[in-house]
């Protein structure tokens, strides 16, 4: 038996993800030791390790579970679909590139203006094929990879001190979704 540290443990897992997993039934309900410890048994590591693999593939807790409960376990068409999806993903990553590319290119005209403000910014980018959710998808990016920099870039385009802690703040949050 594998106490909740152990099987998240064996898993490379927090002991908090599992218990969210269990919380959602994606594991089910571990029964207690006479000293009210889950017990986890050799299924409940399967099952885990399972999770795991299809987790580690891309795939979303809904569709896992959705494998994992099937009589047949057929995940094919699970898969495939999302297949798709990460296909269109790296599609508006490759658009993402392109804009970024078409602003260094344009880097020098735009560095050189006196005053770059959030309007034009936003007006770049939306030219650029970006819409909201793209903006905010890349305000996540930048402020995971370089947060200082990403404050910097704020500061720069005149962004009143409250707004950008705002901005920050929820370009983290979208990191753990």
């Amino acid at each position: 038996m594998l106490t909740v540290s152990k099987l998240a443990e064996r898993c490379g897992l927090s002991r908090s993800t599992l218990l969210y997993y269990e919380s959602i039934g994606l594991m089910k309900r571990a029964p207690r030791s006479d000293g009210n410890y889950r017990c986890y048994g050799e299924k409940d590591l399967l099952r885990l390790q399972q999770i795991c693999l299809y987790r580690d593939s891309g795939l979303k807790l809904d569709d896992i579970r959705a494998i994992l409960d099937r009589r047949e376990n057929d995940a094919s068409s699970i898969l495939k679909r999302r297949l798709v999806e990460i296909n269109a993903e790296i599609e508006t990553l490759r658009g993402h590139q392109r804009a970024i590319l078409n602003l260094l290119k344009a880097k020098d005209t735009l560095w050189r203006t006196k005053v770059v403000t959030k309007e034009k910014w936003v007006s770049i980018m939306k030219a650029c094929g970006f819409t909201e959710q793209d903006m905010h998808r890349w305000h996540a990016q930048f402020e995971k990879m370089a947060p200082s920099e990403h404050q910097e870039f704020l500061e720069f385009l005149h962004i009143p001190a409250a707004e950008i802690s705002s901005i920050r703040d929820w370009s983290r949050k979208l990191q753990h979704v």
